[in-house]
């Protein structure tokens, strides 16, 4: 299947999905996320989610667990949203990539006051 319309379907996705998580899924059980990447497979059949989350790595994977555990919901209302013959089967995943961005710029910034102290 062409590689443009797999990343489209997974951008729509990422939206459909975050307004849903946004709107729709009230478990008290679930934190504060960001939907940050959907890859979705080449046949559209699967689709990996890429959660992000505030708090702590417990709060994170319950986060997890409820939004696996809704996924099924959560397909049958995309189902009604977009317009595809099949909806993907839906599997949710911690995105580290924020966490690994902020450890490289304090990483980065104590190398560079490191430096400043040795030129003084």
């Amino acid at each position: 299947m062409d590689s443009q319309r797999v990343a489209r379907v997974g951008e729509v996705l990422r939206y459909e999905l975050s307004e849903l998580v946004r709107l729709r899924v009230k478990d008290p059980r679930l934190g504060f996320v960001t939907i940050t990447h959907v890859e979705v497979s080449a046949d559209l059949r699967h689709a990996k989610v890429h959660v992000s989350s505030l708090g702590t790595p417990e709060e994170a994977s319950r986060s997890i667990e409820v939004l696996s555990g809704a996924a099924g919901f959560l397909r049958s209302e995309l189902f009604k949203r977009v317009r595809l013959r099949f909806i993907p089967e839906l599997s949710f995943k911690i995105d580290r990539s924020i966490e690994h961005s902020v450890r490289i710029s304090q990483v980065l910034r104590e190398l560079k006051d490191e430096s400043e102290r040795r030129e003084s």
